[in-house]
């Protein structure tokens, strides 16, 4: 039993209500399949692999990937604590016009809040910031289209979503103290922009020498 009960928002319900009635079997199909690119299991597997991959590059590709491996682990041991703490029915299983359209049942009943999927979303999501900005986009819409599938299978209410970016988020920045991550000077010059070469006299030279001459001074 958990300390604290938590109740959907009426926004919450309003789009549960809508997704019980607009979805079907095939779309529920398609987000059961893309939902496990925020498994647990799976994000765990490969920051470890990755890990050891990095094990015998530079210093910094090793400290980046000490990084990540830390945070994967931290965000997937923190839904479960707040679970032990708090109580939330999923919106699957108070919804029959939902099954009946293809919604299937996910995980314990009272663990909608908040979602381990979108801690997880939110730390990478919040790691990329580091990346060029095309690597960057590409992790931030794979993330939104990954949390928004645990809203369509009704796994989780709207609110638990957003809870769980912010912790994911926040769990990472936080871990930054620890191990240093995007820590380096970045280059804010723009990409492709020229620099013009800014020139030096030689040492010694007057400025007549150098072609300048004083107001009324002869030539």
């Amino acid at each position: 039993m958990a300390f604290y009960r938590v109740r959907p928002t009426q926004p919450d319900i309003e789009i549960a209500n809508a997704v019980s009635a607009h979805t079907c079997p095939e779309t529920e199909e398609a987000a059961e399949i893309l939902t496990w690119g925020a498994d647990e299991h799976l994000l765990c597997a490969l920051a470890a692999g990755w890990w050891l991959y990095c094990r015998n590059r530079t210093a910094r590709r090793r400290r980046d990937s000490d990084h990540i491996l830390l945070t994967t682990i931290a965000v997937t041991i923190i839904p479960h604590v707040l679970k032990a703490v708090f109580d939330q029915e999923r919106p699957d299983r108070l919804t029959v016009r939902g099954h009946l359209h293809g919604v299937p049942l996910s995980g314990r009943r009272l663990d909608a809040f908040p979602s381990g999927h979108a801690i997880h979303v939110g730390a990478l999501a919040s790691a990329a910031t580091v990346l060029p900005p095309a690597k960057r986009n590409l992790v931030w819409c794979l993330g939104a289209g990954l949390v928004l599938t645990r809203i369509v299978l009704l796994a989780h209410w709207m609110s638990d979503v957003v809870a769980g970016l912010a912790i994911g988020v926040l769990t990472e920045r936080w871990l930054r103290y620890w191990t240093g991550y995007g820590s380096e000077p970045q280059d804010r010059r723009q990409p492709g922009r020229p620099v013009t070469p800014r020139l030096r006299p030689r040492p010694g030279a007057t400025p007549a020498a150098r072609g300048f001459h004083a107001p009324g001074a002869p030539r």
